[in-house]
């Protein structure tokens, strides 16, 4: 009898957090396991021993790894370059599936939704589980999506540019949007799908790389206004985003954030003509249209939670 042809190839990245990624692998091992799914894992330069762990541990998973840590994006591009399955099932390593039939219900979908071609799914940020896990949301062609977990076709990915690598962190989500967008594909939200992301977002600001990371996602919203944004928006769109930094953060007392922004702006400037021979630029009429759509949704919490 021969064996079913692999339908979904999963791929996680990860750095220096051997012990997420073992409770993430524990949690998604029945996917893991199924004949019909690959799975694919590229360690961006570890030092604490994830290579060996997933060698000796997981036979099944396709261990990429770049001696020198090079960033997500660069992860993300050799994890999906990869793929030669019809769907990809991309999960962040401190993450897993609570909800079932999570391939099921994917396949379910894009079949019955030839236009979607990559699907956000329903996120819940916390150290702790939700209290509960149904929800009254429902599916919809939304903006945007998060990069902790969603599922895409691999022929959508090949019709885009891949990331660019150079900006190391963030922005991924956006980038991979508007291009899609410009291509005539869409992303819908799945919130039938439920990620727990083990993450307390109060507590990152605590983290020693607090002010790297908040630089980064600085650059990477305004890289984005260079990149696809028409000329005449951009200057109102960075001293808006300048402005409430300041607002929100500085002028609260959080000099970190000051420095971020600082080295922000000198990021744009030195990449500046990358940027410009990598834009992609939406006409007038494209992102009326892009604006129309629903807003993405990145965090949810349970319906009974909320106020």
């Amino acid at each position: 009898m021969s064996l079913p042809k692999a339908k979904f190839t999963i791929t996680i990245a990860t750095k220096n957090r051997l012990s997420e990624l073992k409770y993430t692998l524990k949690k998604i091992a029945y996917l893991i396991e199924r004949e019909d799914v690959m799975c694919i894992l590229c360690d961006d330069g570890s030092t604490d021993g994830t290579f060996q762990y997933i060698v000796e541990n997981y036979p099944k998973i396709n261990v990429l790894r770049n001696a020198n840590s090079k960033g997500i994006h660069a992860s993300r591009n050799k994890l999906l370059n990869k793929v030669t399955t019809p769907y990809i099932l991309s999960i962040d390593d401190d993450a897993h599936f609570i909800s079932d039939h999570v391939l099921e219900t994917v396949e379910a979908y894009f079949k019955q939704h030839p236009k979607a071609a990559l699907l956000s799914f329903r996120a819940f940020w916390d150290k702790e589980k939700p209290s509960s896990t149904d929800t009254i949301k429902k599916a919809k062609r939304v903006q945007g999506f998060g990069a902790v977990g969603f599922a895409m076709r691999t022929e959508a990915w090949k019709a885009i540019p891949n990331f660019l690598e150079w900006f190391v962190f963030y922005g991924e989500e956006d980038f991979a949007a508007f291009q899609l967008f410009k291509k005539g594909l869409e992303i819908h939200y799945l919130p039938e799908v439920l990620v727990h992301h083990r993450v307390n977002l109060k507590q990152r600001r605590k983290h020693n790389d607090y002010r790297l990371r908040l630089r980064r996602a600085i650059r990477a919203g305004w890289y984005m206004y260079v990149l696809f944004y028409p000329w005449r928006m951009q200057p109102k769109l960075f001293l808006y985003t300048m402005f409430m930094q300041l607002k929100l953060k500085v002028f609260k007392g959080d000099i970190r954030a000051f420095f971020a922004l600082l080295q922000a702006c000198f990021d744009v400037i030195y990449n500046f003509p990358r940027l410009l021979k990598h834009s992609n630029r939406f006409t007038k009429e494209e992102l009326n249209a892009y604006k129309n759509l629903s807003k993405p949704e990145y965090y949810w919490l349970p319906e009974n939670t909320k106020k």
